[in-house]
This record gives structure tokens, sequence and C-alpha cells, in this order.
């Protein structure tokens, strides 16, 4: 009996140590996809400016990376993510949510997420979540997730949960064939 609870415990605590390797849980229930579709959205970027779905329009992808300022991971890969946006084709683009915002309003969760950005160097758009975007967070269970989304808003397939660049470029260079 001894040995099954040190293996429980260790199984466990090795669970746990992947999971949170690869991404911070948002403490929502579910991780699922619910809408082909990325929902119609009207908000403001991290500087104030307007940004609607109109964002995905021109672009044959667009990587949208779901992260929190709260999240280790999130903040370790914006470095990277804004290396790669520097260098992404025309037809390709990076944005990111910042999923603990509370909107434009939000101006304590918004000035940390500026922060995190300046010192990686971010220029990519970072958008604050509105009703609609709040509705498909719900749905997501652990930051960064990162999905990619079509021209007319369409996201092409399931989510990558947890930092992987690598894993983003691939999928980029696979729909741009």
């Amino acid at each position: 009996m001894k040995n099954f609870v040190k293996i429980l415990g260790l199984t466990l605590f090795m669970v746990s140590t992947l999971l949170l390797s690869s991404g911070c849980f948002t403490g929502n229930a579910a991780s699922k996809e619910t809408a082909e579709k990325f929902p119609a959205f009207k908000t403001v970027d991290t500087n104030g400016n307007a940004v609607t779905e109109d964002i995905f329009k021109g672009k044959k992808v667009t990587v949208v990376n779901i992260w929190g300022t709260f999240c280790p991971p999130c903040i370790e890969e914006m470095p990277s993510l804004s290396a790669w946006a520097k260098e992404m084709p025309k037809d390709a683009q990076i944005i990111g949510i910042v999923c603990d915002s509370k909107g434009a309003s939000d101006t304590k969760t918004t000035a940390a997420a500026v922060k995190i950005m300046n010192d990686a160097g971010v220029k990519f758009v970072n958008i604050l979540p509105d009703e609609g975007i709040g509705k498909y967070l719900d749905n997501v269970m652990a930051v960064p997730t990162t999905i990619f989304v079509d021209g007319e808003g369409n996201i092409l397939c399931k989510a990558v949960v947890g930092a992987n660049v690598s894993e983003y470029k691939k999928r980029v260079t696979e729909y741009l064939k």
C-alpha cells in the first residue's frame, strides 16, 4: 500500500509539473473549441486603438496568442513571438489577446501587459477582451493557448496549448502553402 501511495503521489507530481511547464491554468472547466468561427468583436488594443474582427482580413493566417500577465510561460515566449512577428510574410500576422484583462477600463492589467510587451520588444497588436472574446475565452482552460484564424475569421484547427513557438511556425508554414 505504501508503494501505491508513493507511485500515485509521484504520478500526480509529474502530471502537475508537466501541465504547469506547458501553460498556466485560467481556472475554466473545459478546453474545447465551440465554434468554427472566431466571434465578432469590437474592442481596443493595449494602446487604446479600436480593433474589430477586420484585423483578420487580408491575411491567409493570423496566429492568435491568448496569454495572461500572470503566466510565466506566456511571458517567456514573448521575445520569440516578437522576433518571429518581424520576419513573418505579408500574408501572415500575430496578434495577442490579454486574457486576464477585464477590458479597456482595466488599467492595472493593461499596464502590466504593456510592461511585459515592452520588455520583450513586442510590436504586434495585443487586444483586450470584449464580451464576444470573453465568451470564447470561457472555453480556454490554460494559457498560452494559440489558435490560427484565416482572413474570414474561421478557426483553422485545434488550438496549441502551451508555449510552443516551433509548432506555431510549423502550422503557419503549412497554411501558407
